[in-house]
């Protein structure tokens, strides 16, 4: 969705048009899902807090700054409400989320779960600011200003936290033997 068209859809929300607000859940609600999927391994939970979200946004909407970008506002409002439900639940599943790939043969089948589990492993390992900043760039591909105006702070700190979390990963992931020696 471009800019523009997010723009128009905000306004029009913001006049009370639901079908409006509704086209925003659906342009950003598969993101929206996918964070709080991986925020808290769990399929039924991430449903819960992306339900959490529109309706906070939905409740909130009349504070929403026009200057900035809407996907940046509703991507902060997941952030918070998945560390908020993490707080409250305090629940360590295992993800089981495989990829859809070619037919792997059974030994490269199993070597990719394995990798996957101590992956998954090392990212639970993680303070929640360093799997956030992570799972931004690396799992949904933003780039270091989509960062920086979801978090709420300046490209040069989305790059020195970047760089440290991926520092932190790579150190957990050695230890579980994995990554450069």
């Amino acid at each position: 969705m471009s800019e523009a068209d997010e723009r128009a859809l905000v306004a029009r929300a913001l006049e009370g048009d639901h079908a409006a607000f509704g086209e925003l859940v659906d342009a950003h609600g598969r993101v929206v899902y996918n964070l709080a999927l991986r925020m808290c391994h769990d399929a039924e939970d991430a449903r819960d807090v992306a339900q959490r979200v529109f309706l906070k946004a939905w409740e909130k909407l009349s504070t929403f700054d026009r200057r900035n970008r809407f996907f940046s506002w509703i991507y902060r409002i997941a952030l918070n409400e998945t560390l908020n439900f993490r707080t409250r639940r305090k629940r360590h599943e295992v993800l089981d989320e495989a990829l859809p790939t070619p037919q792997p043969g059974p030994a490269e089948e199993y070597e990719r779960r394995e990798e996957h589990a101590v992956l998954e492993g090392a990212m639970r390992q993680l303070r929640d600011d360093d799997r956030q900043i992570l799972i931004l760039r690396h799992f949904l591909d933003l780039t270091h200003q989509e960062m920086g105006e979801i978090l709420g702070v300046p490209e040069k700190t989305v790059k020195s936290r970047l760089h440290s979390a991926r520092v932190r990963l790579e150190s957990e992931l050695r230890r579980r033997g994995m990554g450069r020696a």
